[in-house]
């Protein structure tokens, strides 16, 4: 099927003759996912829900351009587990300072960072871009998050657990081992009230806080819920893309 809003599967004839709205960057990570799922969960996520949500976008019109996920991300406190790579939040930013100035040049007044990794945030490099390209609207969108994981599952965590198992069954499950197979994905937290409280952060050695790389029990994964979650967050990032694209000057998204 040809899919010119897959910029790596599209030829420069095509990309010549199509205007473009939206410019999409997913950024995901290479990591290890517990003992079932493959270390580029994140990035096999992300290129799926790039790939569904513009295609539904493009049914109504709006021409986006998703460029190819880029596989490294911010893994800091993974540094010692084997082959798990971390690219640092300053890299990342000269990265996206790269890209978003290659863009801008050439006309693209609109961007999307879908993420798909917890560790990554580009909030404050979005920040540093702002001066830099003052009239490119810029947006970072974290896909898994676009509805509440309480909805769908019963065990909430975060990593390698029932979300992300539920929906590898549905995008590669020929890559996803038997949930038997898989570490319970218990964690520990910070001792501190005011990590209970939600006030104070500090970033995680995972090999201290967790005994198989995951965090949240994966169990009662299973692809219905794994594509009913996947859907709606689907459904929801296609319709911010149309709202995005009739929106003409950065002026007229706030009122």
């Amino acid at each position: 099927m040809n899919k010119p809003w897959l910029i790596g599967e599209t030829n420069w004839k095509t990309v010549k003759e199509t205007g473009y709205q939206i410019v999409v960057l997913p950024w995901g990570a290479t990591e290890a996912h517990n003992y079932h799922l493959p270390f580029a969960t994140d990035n096999l996520q992300n290129e799926y829900v790039a790939d569904k949500a513009a295609e539904i976008a493009w049914n109504h019109q709006v021409k986006v351009a998703v460029l190819p996920n880029i596989p490294y991300g911010v893994n800091t406190g993974q540094t010692d587990l084997k082959l798990t790579i971390s690219m640092n939040p300053s890299t990342q930013f000269m990265v996206l300072k790269d890209i978003a100035g290659t863009i801008y040049h050439q006309g693209f007044r609109k961007m999307v960072i879908l993420n798909g990794h917890g560790g990554n945030d580009f909030r404050q490099m979005i920040r540093e871009l702002q001066p830099l390209f003052p009239d490119l609207a810029l947006f970072q969108v974290n896909w898994y998050l676009a509805v509440p994981w309480k909805d769908y599952f019963e065990d909430t965590g975060e990593h390698a657990g029932e979300s992300e198992t539920s929906a590898m069954m549905v995008i590669r499950p020929d890559l996803v081992a038997p949930v038997e197979t898989a570490g319970e994905g218990k964690n520990k937290k910070l001792i501190f009230k005011g990590r209970q409280e939600g006030w104070l952060w500090a970033p995680r050695p995972w090999s201290i806080v967790t005994s198989d790389t995951g965090i949240g029990n994966p169990q009662q994964s299973n692809s219905q819920k794994g594509q009913q979650y996947l859907d709606d967050c689907i459904g929801k990032i296609a319709d911010f893309f149309v709202e995005l694209a009739r929106v003409k000057e950065i002026n007229e998204m706030y009122r």
